[in-house]
């Protein structure tokens, strides 16, 4: 199914309707990180259970990875712009009503229209990019300032966040989206162009049902994982989703206008990118969430110092992501992500040594992602470059749903390896009463607030011993990502082999 692609070269309307585009990117990846610091307030105001305070949190992203696959293909059929449109009202509805949320209920149902709305963002905006610019090192180029907005929104939730809710209430957090929805509303008839498959076909309902009871088991069972280790509903789970994943893709080969085409994965290297794109999230999801852990509770940072200094990290991968379509020019695709994927590995391998220095594990992660910066620009150009355009929409969400399910796998793998490492190496302290013992072989979290509860030397006897089996688990999972980064830079050297320079 290999396409003849249009090489036209994009002019200043094109640029323009990139800033378009990069403005829900950057409120996406905003949304997601600025909720963190406003959980403590709405919780004081709605008082949720245990149970709905974790879907507060959980079900936007639930939406997101759900929606994604069926938002792209009804993108392809109805128009990419209009789509973006029409979630962007949404979004913009659902922040309002997110913010002015009167109960615990209101506020997960808000959430999770929110979520819809943002599947039909993400892959209408990197649809619209690949429409946009055909040639190749212009999209290189545009595909990385898009990857930089969604790098820098997610940078500057918690800062924006931080400033809002010491003067507002909860809610502001989420009325700064209502802004930047308007705006776009009244930019996008003007500088985006609309594109769409020309010949589409009706959209399948069954598939899109059984995407949806694909994804959102998986998802669901993964963060299952990630909260409370290996359980039966958990792996049942996924399971579930698993089966109904076959079921899915064996209808898409009897349809005549299926919901996916998988004859995208003939393309050469399409499946290579997608997996290597899909484990590096991994690796990074994973990491990154467990750094954070060592600055506030191995360090002893505040949450807010914590995300300054995690910020040169992200910043790291902003510098990476501009520099890529410079050195694509000069090194050819698959040498270059492999490259950056042993750079990468050399960052987690820092984290080994870290030993209660925080600029040595912040470095590290620096360095890992400003490695895995060439993977993410050029994996989403190769993604959008190699489908046809008539199918940009539905292999953008496949590029977006490998992200999705790459970071909450992350969260999960990581969690459980690092889980495993602090209870297997942990030891109590003699003496440490029966409750504060049984806290502390289960987690630092869990070790930290029962040191609370001791007298001054007792407390600090049992949190040093619990940092230090922290500390284990921290390297070991360093040691795991790694490993991993390598496995995929050998995948990346060897199955992207054949691309040249872009």
């Amino acid at each position: 199914m290999t396409t003849v692609k249009d090489t036209t070269r994009a002019g200043v309307r094109e640029w323009a309707g990139l800033a378009v585009l990069a403005m829900p990117t950057v409120l996406l990846a905003l949304d997601i990180s600025v909720l963190h610091l406003a959980v403590p307030h709405l919780a004081a105001d709605l008082a949720p259970s245990g149970t709905q305070l974790l879907w507060i949190m959980d079900v936007y992203a639930f939406m997101i990875a759900g929606f994604l696959v069926t938002m792209g293909s009804i993108g392809d059929r109805i128009g990419r712009r209009r789509l973006l449109m029409i979630g962007a009202a949404a979004f913009g509805l659902a922040s309002v009503l997110a913010a002015y949320s009167t109960s615990p209920a209101m506020l997960i149902a808000t959430r999770a229209l929110l979520g819809v709305a943002g599947a039909t963002l993400m892959p209408s905006t990197l649809a619209l990019l690949g429409t946009m610019f055909k040639d190749p090192r212009q999209r290189g180029v545009a595909v990385s300032v898009w990857m930089t907005a969604f790098t820098g929104g997610t940078a500057i939730g918690p800062l924006i966040g931080g400033v809002l809710l010491e003067r507002f209430w909860w809610g502001s957090a989420f009325l700064i989206g209502v802004p930047v929805m308007v705006l776009l509303l009244v930019l996008a008839p003007v500088l985006l162009p609309e594109s769409k498959d020309p010949r589409p076909g009706r959209v399948d309902l069954v598939s899109v049902a059984l995407s949806l009871a694909a994804v959102l088991p998986i998802v669901y069972g993964v963060k299952e994982l990630a909260k409370g280790g290996l359980s039966a509903p958990s792996l049942l789970a996924m399971a579930v989703g698993a089966a109904i994943g076959v079921w899915f893709v064996r209808r898409q080969r009897t349809l005549a206008v299926p919901l996916v085409d998988l004859r995208l994965f003939r393309e050469r290297g399409f499946a290579a990118v997608l997996v290597i794109m899909l484990l590096a999230v991994t690796t990074s999801g994973g990491l990154l969430m467990m750094t954070a852990q060592y600055l506030q509770l191995v360090s002893g940072l505040s949450p807010l110092t914590s995300g300054l200094w995690l910020l040169p990290s992200t910043l790291a991968m902003i510098v990476g992501t501009l520099l890529t379509p410079a050195l694509a020019r000069l090194v050819p695709t698959g040498r270059l992500v492999g490259a950056g994927l042993v750079l990468a590995a050399a960052g987690y391998l820092s984290l080994v040594v870290a030993d209660g220095t925080p600029m040595v594990a912040v470095a590290g992660l620096g360095v890992s992602l400003f490695g895995l910066a060439p993977m993410m620009v050029l994996g989403t150009d190769l993604v959008i470059g190699l489908a046809p355009p008539e199918q940009a929409g539905a292999a953008s969400a496949m590029s977006e749903t490998s992200g999705e399910l790459g970071n909450a796998l992350g969260i999960a793998l990581f969690g459980s390896i690092g889980t495993a490492v602090y209870q297997a190496f942990v030891t109590v302290p003699e003496g440490t009463p029966g409750p504060a013992a049984a806290a502390a072989t289960e987690s630092l979290p869990a070790a930290a607030t029962a040191a609370q509860t001791l007298p001054g030397q007792a407390g600090a006897e049992l949190l040093e011993a619990a940092r230090q089996a922290f500390m284990t688990a921290f390297s070991v999972a360093g040691t795991v990502g790694a490993g991993l980064a390598l496995a995929l830079a050998a995948l990346a050297f060897t199955a992207l082999r054949h691309l040249t320079k872009r």
